[in-house]
């Protein structure tokens, strides 16, 4: 006997699950993942040999990949379903590029897909270095399928690279800031470079002093003493408000192209995506 109201299924109505509500799963967005309560920012949303899978990053910086997968996640206490994102539009000719050219430089390819993630990464300090390389090589990376992540620092990079396991096809590059003999930052990448992993850096006490000065419209980058916060001496020299986040969102935005940075940080990000992406059989 099957119920008019209810057909085939018995189930009445209010009882039956609803189907969750889909959300793209866009860059920043906050989410948690229902069955380990992990709650984070989406970095990003990339299909891999096991599927489509979600990067999030809490709080910590702590960096988790889930599957995507139906019912799996809370929005603001509601359970959704995160989905890819829409591509995005076709890219617009940056400012500053020369016609037919991506930001680095690089012959563009118009309408060309990004390439399913490789194993192998770029490794950079921190978010402002990884917004930077974005802004200049993004079509290039996602052209070969490079994906950049951020370490906040690298006194922890020996058991990263540890935990990352290079091997064949499974490459490691790390940009590491004010590279110099002697240093912490010295030690520390000789530790970990050999078979698979290549560290490089370049002379900056951070990212920001990177971009040409001029490109920012200031005529150099004033020099803080010992003992006094980096950025904050920045920014007082300059005359500009003690708000790091404003003052990094003010020099990104004067980077257009490769010719708005300083050689020594184009050679050395030029070299690692060489090296992440060089064919196995060479």
């Amino acid at each position: 006997m099957h119920s008019r109201q209810y057909g085939p299924d018995l189930t009445p109505p209010w009882k039956r699950q609803q189907p969750a509500p889909e959300v793209a799963a866009e860059r920043d967005l906050v989410v948690e993942e229902v069955s380990t309560g992990f709650c984070g920012a989406v970095v990003r949303c990339e299909k891999t040999a096991e599927g489509l899978t979600v990067t999030l990053e809490d709080r910590f910086g702590k960096h988790r990949v889930f599957p995507l997968t139906p019912r799996g996640f809370l929005l603001e206490g509601r359970v959704v379903t995160l989905v890819r994102p829409a591509g995005p539009a076709p890219a617009r000719q940056a400012a500053g590029a020369e016609a037919g050219r991506t930001a680095s430089g690089s012959i563009a390819v118009p309408g060309a897909r990004a390439r399913v993630a490789r194993e192998s990464r770029i490794y950079v300090e921190g978010r402002h270095d990884a917004e930077l390389v974005e802004r200049v090589w993004g079509d290039d990376l996602r052209i070969e399928g490079v994906v950049v992540e951020y370490l906040e620092g690298i006194d922890d990079l020996p058991a990263i690279v540890a935990e990352f396991a290079p091997g064949p096809g499974r490459r490691l590059g790390v940009l590491v800031d004010h590279l110099l003999p002697g240093t912490k930052e010295q030690r520390i990448a000789a530790q970990v470079t050999g078979d698979g992993v290549l560290v490089v850096g370049h002379p900056y006490i951070d990212i920001w002093q990177a971009v040409k000065p001029g490109s920012v419209g200031i005529p150099g980058w004033p020099t803080v003493p010992r003992g006094e916060v980096w950025k904050e001496g920045i920014c007082r020299r300059l005359g500009w408000p003690l708000d790091t986040p404003a003052a990094w969102k003010r020099i990104l935005a004067s980077v257009h192209s490769y010719k708005d940075l300083e050689p020594q940080l184009l050679a050395k990000v030029e070299e690692l995506i060489d090296f992440v992406t060089v064919p196995e059989t060479l």
